[in-house]
């Protein structure tokens, strides 16, 4: 598929719907599907209005969230039902992408869920998004990393088709979690995304920063996808006052930070898509310019470090009883590497116990394809790798998990 730039999503659906009487309570996939033609007359305004994507309206429609409204067994019918009647909206004119979003869930130790536990529950939902035939994917307000990849990891097992991810942070950068919008990014496009960026939380005018700060790492487009300003309390209504005139007003500055996909979330409508495509008819996007080529971007589930290949560790760390001692002793010396030696599958199980207090890089000793592969799913940051495994046989792990190869 060939995405030509600047590229328009579509803007709000939640908002939207609520204004169409979708309660706060009600399950918005359930609802929509008895209320087929506004969800459509929606999108098809979008259309009207410039936007060349729609998000066909599937962001609940996993197992997880169906079943938190008593629906069981529907994911694939439901999902297949929500893209039907994207495309009959969408027509010929704008691409449908199958829009995939946070469960909700943290893993363990944090939360009650294991990382193959997630990568199963977005497995079930992209299959049925890949067979209800969308034109790309979406992952779209991430506050995990673990949430993040395990979509990626799932998407990608079922179809080779465009995947744009974005994120929700705050004024610091920060997710939920508190892992960097820019370890983020280096994470996501080491798994082979097409496409980066924010969406939610925040109005235009503060998301420049943000953007400005992913611009100098970013190896692929970078997305934009605000709400229509900050939100407000008006009695018992949530407000965005950011009118469409407002919203289109930093578009130079989205276009200069490296924006090429621009969108709108909460509280946009086909009025703010409408300004946005009048306003970027004359913008030229800032080109792809990663800096710090040369250095490897090794990334933790927090932080990003850019390391001289010619660097080396220190001691080797073992999985043994003593893994969590040993991790806090390493955080603190000189060598700004971690490394660490998996050798069986109950090194798996303590690493998986241990792998959130890693502070540093980590760098994974290991002489097995299977083992290092089940390291890496487990690791939520970016890893190195140096052992006696050939380029060939890590050549697919690079390729789907970002693998850093390190032999200074």
């Amino acid at each position: 598929m060939v995405i030509n730039f600047p590229l328009i999503l579509d803007g709000a659906t939640g908002t939207e719907l609520q204004k169409k009487g979708l309660g706060a309570g009600d399950c918005a996939e359930a609802w929509i599907l008895e209320h087929p033609e506004i969800m459509q007359d929606i999108q098809r305004e979008y259309i009207h209005a410039g936007s060349q994507v729609i998000y066909a309206p599937t962001f609940g429609a996993n197992r997880v969230k169906l079943e938190a409204h008593g629906i069981f067994h529907a994911v694939e019918d439901y999902n297949r039902r929500l893209v039907a009647l994207s495309r009959e909206a969408a027509g010929e004119q704008a691409l449908v992408a199958g829009d995939l979003a946070p469960t909700g869930h943290f893993l363990y130790p944090l939360g009650d869920l294991g990382f193959e536990d997630l990568v199963d529950i977005y497995t079930e939902q992209a299959a049925a998004l890949e067979s209800a035939g969308v034109d790309l994917f979406v992952v779209e307000t991430m506050m995990t990393l673990a949430e993040a990849r395990a979509a990626v990891l799932a998407v990608r097992s079922v179809s080779r088709k465009p995947v744009f991810v974005t994120f929700t942070c705050d004024e610091n950068g920060r997710t939920l979690t508190g892992s960097g919008i820019i370890a983020a990014l280096q994470i996501m496009q080491g798994m082979g995304i097409d496409a980066f960026g924010l969406n939610c939380s925040v109005g235009p005018e503060e998301m420049v920063p943000q953007i400005r700060r992913l611009y100098e790492h970013a190896c692929v487009p970078l997305i934009a996808k605000p709400n229509a300003g900050l939100p407000e309390m008006q009695g018992d209504r949530t407000v965005y006052s950011c009118s469409p005139e407002q919203f289109a007003a930093g578009l130079r500055d989205m276009a200069g930070a490296g924006v090429r996909i621009f969108g709108g979330c909460c509280g946009t409508t086909a009025g703010h898509i409408a300004t946005l495509k009048a306003g970027t008819a004359s913008l030229q996007p800032a080109p792809i310019a990663p800096q710090h080529t040369g250095l490897l971007p090794a990334a933790t589930e927090k932080e990003l470090f850019y390391l001289d290949p010619a660097a080396d560790f220190g001691e080797v760390i073992t999985c043994s009883e003593d893994l969590e001692d040993d991790l806090l002793d390493a955080a603190d010396e000189d060598a700004p590497v971690i490394a660490l030696a998996i050798q069986d599958t109950a090194d798996l199980e303590s690493f998986a116990e241990c792998q959130y207090m890693i502070r540093k890089p980590l760098c994974l000793i290991c002489d097995s394809v299977s083992l290092l592969e089940s390291a890496l799913r487990l690791y939520q940051g970016r890893a190195l790798y140096r052992g006696p495994l050939t380029e060939a046989e890590l050549a697919p792990l690079v390729r789907k998990y970002g693998l850093l190869i390190w032999n200074p």
